[in-house]
């Protein structure tokens, strides 16, 4: 690491002053003999701009300082570059920090970065028509993600949980606007069918009323194990297919991922694929979310980019075998 920018969200932090946290992070960069320079996100559309910039301009590692959320944002502009991405956790989950076991202090999160190794990872990678809530309008688009995509009831939760609640209760909002989702929504089905290896090997499409499609073994805090087996390390997705409409199995599966245990729950299974086409049954919306930010509406496909960014992360994560 010669040159790093760090990128920041100025909503990060849950009420602290998230400019004075990353400057600290910086200067611990600076003090080993790295050029560092904070720079705040524009907004999240423009993150992954500045992103590219950044790597035009000959930076190295970008730090993307914030949540889940600003991690995606950031990422975009250095898919299939040569600059790493490195991890300053200042989020409401944290879910990749968690995971690949950095520090959620900020100094700290600089010092392990100081002492990380790179990894290159494959990433997820969402194609779907993004939906202007406010003029009515869709457009295609392209969107990657590093944790975890859900379809369905786990989009239904991130559409009903606003941002800004977010930022004011954090993971407490979280979990209470969750268990109103599962008090209250009716769950609605819709058609996937799964592609594993050749893009010909695919099973016969299934009506399901959720689907994750996660990347991660280790959630931290509360929820854990999403998804046994799934790892950042292996080049296809941990997808857990909910082929039922009963909120008791729904709410079972939060608990097995809260014990970290891996017993079966009714109407759920796992498998692995590479590719994913989903699409909508009825005429209510489905929605989309990846990495905790809401996205689209179905139809959409999911698919693994081999290869696609390298990461900063601990020596001990890089020695792993894949899950």
């Amino acid at each position: 690491m010669r040159r790093a920018v760090l990128f920041y969200n100025p909503h990060s932090g849950q009420g602290r002053d998230t400019h004075a946290i990353v400057e600290r992070a910086a200067a611990v960069l600076r003090e080993a003999g790295v050029e560092a320079n904070v720079v705040v996100t524009l907004s999240a559309a423009e993150a992954g701009q500045q992103a590219k910039e950044a790597v035009a301009q000959g930076y190295d590692t970008i730090f993307a300082c914030g949540g889940d959320g600003t991690i995606q944002d950031v990422a975009q502009g250095i898919i299939g570059s040569s600059a790493a991405l490195a991890v300053i956790p200042l989020g409401t989950a944290n879910v990749l920090a968690h995971d690949l076991g950095i520090p959620l202090d900020a100094e700290a999160a600089a010092h392990a970065a100081l002492r990380a190794v790179l990894l290159r990872v494959s990433v997820g990678r969402l194609d779907c028509q993004s939906f202007d809530y406010q003029s009515s309008e869709s457009a295609p688009v392209t969107r990657y993600f590093l944790s975890v995509a859900g379809v369905g009831h786990d989009g239904y939760l991130f559409h009903k949980l606003e941002s800004g609640q977010k930022r004011t209760f954090g993971i407490v909002a979280y979990f209470l606007e969750a268990f109103h989702v599962w008090l209250t929504h009716r769950m609605e089905w819709f058609s996937t069918s799964l592609f594993s290896g050749s893009a010909e090997n695919s099973a016969p499409p299934q009506r399901i009323t959720q689907l994750l499609a996660v990347r991660l073994h280790n959630f931290g805090s509360v929820l854990r194990d999403l998804a046994p087996g799934a790892s950042l390390l292996r080049n296809d997705f941990r997808v857990a297919l909910f082929k039922t409409s009963s909120r008791w199995s729904y709410l079972l599966y939060v608990l097995r991922g809260m014990a970290g245990a891996s017993w079966a729950v009714p109407g759920v299974e796992l498998c692995n694929a590479h590719h994913i086409r989903l699409a909508p049954i009825g005429q209510n919306p489905v929605y989309v979310e990846a990495d905790g930010e809401l996205l689209a509406q179905l139809p959409a496909e999911i698919s693994v980019v081999p290869d696609g960014l390298t990461l900063l992360v601990p020596p001990d994560f890089a020695s792993r075998q894949p899950g």
